[in-house]
């Protein structure tokens, strides 16, 4: 098999054999709809197979492997948010890496942009460990959580418009079941910035008229009635980025200790 059955004690698995399984949009507007918890809506969203496309790329990914990965199980499948049940922080990406999330199962994790992401959360206090390499290796995020617009591993890292679309829904009903902590979102990258307007407006927040631009450092406040949550644009920690110098270590603490300063 070329994914991880559900329920077969993967650390962090959400899902069991009986979880209902998102065939098409239909069904992933329905089950998202109806999670009332975090905790169902995690385990639906790790069993979707609503994008035909997707899901032929990450399990042949998960088959083929990377040679240095040659002797791992592949998680294989959609990966779920995952951190703070009440975060105040929510940090939101793109996609799972083809040999990063859809390896390990946990978002950012097992990659060179989470080797960055997770040392600059170290360093800002929003995580317990340097490091996160594998699901189940201790790492724990501190009233923050991570998630990502589309939860499968696209090819080229280039999801569709039909792909984001089809799984928008599960953004955007993790971001309502979290409303009554959140303080900050943290974009990294323009389209996950991007992502979040309709999430944030599906959730019930007051936006403004004009949709601000994408930058780093860019701050947007929004509302949920009298709560003010602060949207903001962080140059997501990319090879090509940090290869490059367009992001710093320093760049990603400074996003990361505001946003922990108006969290608190």
């Amino acid at each position: 098999m070329s994914f991880v059955p559900p329920g077969t004690g993967w650390p962090g698995d959400p899902a069991t054999a009986d979880t209902p399984v998102a065939l098409d949009p239909a069904d992933v507007r329905r089950l998202a709809a109806t999670s009332n918890t975090l905790a169902e809506l995690t385990a639906v969203q790790s069993v979707c197979r609503a994008c035909p496309r997707l899901v032929e790329w990450r399990e042949e990914v998960a088959t083929v492997k990377r040679r240095a990965f040659a002797d791992e199980t592949y998680w294989g499948r959609p990966v779920p948010g995952w951190g703070a049940e009440r975060p105040r922080i929510l940090l939101v990406g793109l996609a799972p890496a083809a040999h990063g999330g859809n390896r390990t199962g946990r978002i950012f994790t097992g990659d060179r942009s989470g080797d960055w992401l997770f040392a600059s959360l170290y360093r800002s206090g929003l995580a317990t460990q340097e490091t996160s390499t594998h699901a189940g290796d201790g790492q724990e995020l501190l009233d923050a959580r991570v998630v990502a617009a589309v939860r499968c591993a696209p090819p080229g890292n280039k999801p569709t418009p039909s792909e984001k679309t089809t799984c928008s829904p599960w953004l955007a009903r993790e971001v309502a079941l979290v409303v009554p902590y959140l303080r900050v979102v943290v974009a990294l990258g323009g389209y996950a910035w991007q992502a979040m307007w309709p999430a944030l407006k599906d959730a019930g927040y007051d936006l403004p008229r004009g949709r601000p631009p994408f930058g780093h450092g860019a701050e947007v406040e929004v509302r949920y009635g009298d709560t003010p949550v602060t949207l903001i644009g962080c140059y997501h920690p990319s090879q090509q980025n940090t290869f490059t110098g367009r992001v710093t270590a320093q760049m990603l603490d400074d996003v990361f200790t505001r946003a922990r300063s108006l969290a608190v």
